[in-house]
């Protein structure tokens, strides 16, 4: 058996303004730009990943934001909710902040003995803060927010499903186990510092999500290079459909739709964001992989400007 899964690797969603998306994570959460590319299946729309200062595995946050994109709807077969870390105390902090910069914020919450801070980006994107005392320092970028309060990375995510046995049998070969359960709300934790938490919220009498702005497009999971082929034959002998391994360049990733609906990626830690930049200029040029290089001009060509 390969290694178990410590966690998120990443989580790609999908926007519409592209300017107003890398306002908001850059200058509102204190993300960094790491990468500015393309949608590979797509070249003619952007794909912006945030981070940490290097975009290490587990804090990676990226999007597709397609100018004319409608308006999706969450729902069961989605990832419905996700949660970044920050430090015990950086609650209060971060309400003001969001408060004053206009976010759409809601009151704070308890879950699991956790402090919850619910809120949703300029498409709606529904995210959370969740403040815990044994949060990892990390390698918060330098940027608006003060380190001390600086987003860690991933917490975890949420995903909304008919019926949660089948999911929750791919999250327990993956490594996770169950650790709690409150109303319609399963824990499953893994055992890395960052991303480590899946909750699964069965309601099989909740609409079906809809992909547009404002939803999760999918959620990666870390795997070892070395192990990625075999992960992707368990897929294959749990009666799922796996692509076959695909170079994104700075990962290679096996895509398989779970049996709840919801898009999993299984993304390799290595080489990472810094394989074709140096880590003090991630973010600051369109970078694309040697295969799209020869249709830089095009591809630069129906790009919008990120210049707000």
């Amino acid at each position: 058996m390969p290694d178990d899964i410590p966690g998120i690797h990443h989580v790609t969603a999908i926007a519409s303004d592209p300017g107003r998306n890398l306002e908001f994570y850059t200058e509102t959460l204190g993300l960094r730009l790491v990468k500015r590319s393309v949608n590979q299946d797509d070249v003619s729309v952007y794909h912006l990943f945030y981070g940490d200062r290097s975009g290490s595995p587990g804090t990676s946050m990226t999007f597709f934001p397609y100018e004319d994109a409608a308006q999706g709807q969450v729902g069961t077969g989605q990832v419905s909710t996700t949660a970044f870390l920050i430090p015990d105390g950086a609650t209060g902090y971060w309400i003001d902040r969001l408060t004053d910069a206009g976010v759409d914020v809601d009151e704070p919450q308890e879950r699991f003995g956790d402090a919850i801070v619910p809120f949703r980006d300029p498409d709606g994107l529904r995210l959370e803060l969740v403040a815990r005392t044994d949060a990892p320092d990390g390698d918060p970028p330098d940027g608006p927010v003060p380190k001390e309060h600086a987003i860690r990375g991933f917490f975890g995510v949420t995903l909304s499903l008919e019926t949660a046995g089948p999911t929750a049998n791919v999250l327990e070969t993956m490594g996770f186990r169950e650790i709690d359960h409150e109303h319609h709300r399963t824990r499953f934790e893994a055992d890395g510092e960052l991303g480590a938490v899946v909750d699964l919220c069965e309601d099989p009498e909740a609409s079906r999500g809809l992909p547009g702005a404002g939803t999760v497009h999918h959620v990666a999971f870390q795997v070892r290079a070395e192990d990625q082929p075999e992960w992707r034959e368990i897929l294959l002998d749990h009666g799922l459909r796996p692509t076959e391994i695909i170079d994104r360049k700075w990962f290679k990733s096996v895509y398989a739709r779970t049996p709840g609906g919801v898009l999993f990626e299984f993304a390799t830690a290595t080489p990472g964001y810094t394989v074709d930049e140096d880590v003090e200029t991630l973010g600051e040029r369109l970078v694309l992989p040697e295969w799209l290089e020869g249709r830089r001009e095009e591809i630069e060509a129906q790009l919008p400007d990120l210049d707000r």
